[in-house]
């Protein structure tokens, strides 16, 4: 007991040497009294967040038996079809990961779910900002740093995917090779310095490793860094109603309810990707066989956040351009093109939308979609417009379905990716223009007549 007498006030001094001087008990009071609105909907970018952090976990663990190497060897392992097969170092000490590492196999699952609930989580926390226009001001510079993780993630999803080098994964990086190549003046530049020379190039494993697991989790920690500090420092959204304000922010405290709320969700998150891994399989590797240029996998399907690129190469008819000594290639347009007016596009919505609507004011209160029938509508056809892109895809799987011509197949994934988005964008204008003369709280309350034009709430 003495003992403990003797050390509690040194212990004492020294925080209170660090708080004289940082000031660090002021600012960790006002932390811990930080108020955090708990709607469901907030919990998106939690999801992305714990699901980079299991990403990191498992990823750790993987490089500890991944060897990135194109070098070619002969497999000796326990996956006896293969055995005799010549393979990629990269290919044998994936097979290896999966069938004699403990844990391998649940480990590579798991970080391969993580990836793609990552990605969605992303996609579906940024529609949320989108269709509630939590990206006006003063947040357009978060919406751009998210814009920007989405495409890191994207990225660096298609990297890891490629690193087993089997057929499948082969098979895209063909595909991006054949992309890169494409940009005007400076597409072959970049193809060989991303790929190290012809394709297929012996350097393409060791690169991609170098950015999956160091160069883009880098810049994603960073940019996850910024965006909570400008989250923090920008106080939360919240929606109208219940007394809230543009000036107030309701909710629990930071301590300790909302924390044992978000580490709950982290431990729920990581053990929904847990059980993924360890009940369903996802990239088995050894089925695609070992990567070998002049074979391709059929059917070949990407990961869900690249089926937009896929189903757009496949739709666009083969048109190329030809003047003045310049070629653009057919893949530039569905690929290049398309990809950078999306995200382009993205970029600059809160800017553009300010400059049409004239609104420059400080916003801390969401909007409903009705209160913006255009932006949803606009949103809502967007979507449509990349679902059907996704669904394009599997053209190939969806004519062997109905056993039907895949000719016939694109043709209507070509008529449907102009009329869906159309008819989308008008139907759900319309429904919410209906609905904000209705004055209901939901669709299922709101009455047949406000689809008129003319229809006046009774009075109440």
């Amino acid at each position: 007991m003495s003992r403990r007498r003797r050390q509690e006030p040194a212990i004492r001094r020294t925080v209170s040497f660090f708080d004289e001087r940082l000031s660090v008990s002021r600012f960790v009071r006002s932390s811990l009294d930080k108020v955090f609105p708990d709607h469901y909907a907030f919990l998106l970018g939690e999801i992305a967040l714990y699901c980079f952090i299991v990403l990191v976990l498992t990823g750790i663990f993987l490089t500890f038996f991944f060897n990135a190497s194109s070098t070619e060897v002969v497999y000796h392992g326990a996956y006896h079809p293969l055995v005799g097969a010549h393979v990629s170092d990269a290919y044998r000490s994936t097979l290896e990961l999966s069938f004699s590492v403990r844990a391998g196999l649940v480990m590579r699952q798991v970080h391969h779910w993580a990836a793609l609930v990552f990605i969605a989580a992303i996609v579906v926390h940024l529609c949320r900002i989108f269709f509630s226009g939590a990206f006006r001001k003063p947040r357009e510079l978060n919406w751009i740093v998210g814009v920007t993780m989405l495409i890191l993630a994207i990225f660096n999803g298609f990297a890891g995917y490629s690193l087993p080098d089997d057929l499948l994964s082969g098979t895209g990086l063909r595909i991006a090779f054949s992309i890169a190549e494409s940009i005007p003046v400076i597409g072959t530049w970049i193809a060989f310095l991303l790929f190290g020379g012809e394709y297929p190039s012996e350097r393409i494993i060791g690169r991609l490793f170098a950015i999956h697991t160091i160069i883009v989790p880098a810049l994603l920690l960073g940019l996850i860094s910024v965006h909570l500090a400008m989250v923090w420092r920008q106080k939360h959204t919240q929606f109208p109603g219940d007394g809230h304000t543009e000036d107030t922010v309701e909710g629990p405290k930071l301590w300790p309810t909302y924390a044992m709320k978000s580490l709950g969700l982290f431990f729920a998150v990581a053990a929904v990707l847990c059980l993924l891994g360890g009940l369903f399989q996802i990239n088995p590797i050894w089925l695609y066989g070992p990567y070998h240029a002049p074979q391709v996998s059929s059917p070949a399907q990407p990961d869900w956040y690249m089926g937009w690129l896929e189903g757009a190469l496949r739709l666009f008819p083969p048109w190329e351009i030809r003047a003045f000594g310049f070629e653009i290639p057919n893949p530039f347009f569905p690929a290049v093109f398309l990809g950078g007016i999306t995200f382009l596009g993205l970029y600059i919505w809160p800017f553009v939308e300010a400059w049409f609507t004239k609104d420059h004011d400080v916003h801390h209160l969401l909007d409903r979609p009705r209160d913006h029938p255009f932006r949803s509508a606009l949103g809502t056809s967007t979507l449509s417009f990349y679902s059907v892109l996704f669904f394009a895809a599997s053209n190939d799987l969806v004519a062997k379905w109905l056993k039907v011509p895949v000719a016939d197949v694109t043709n209507a994934f070509r008529a449907a990716v102009i009329v869906v988005p159309v008819v989308v964008f008008m139907l759900t204008h319309r429904l919410l223009r209906a609905l904000a003369r209705s004055e209901a709280p939901r669709f299922s309350e709101m009455p047949r007549q406000a689809l008129r034009k003319g229809f006046r709430p009774a009075e109440r």
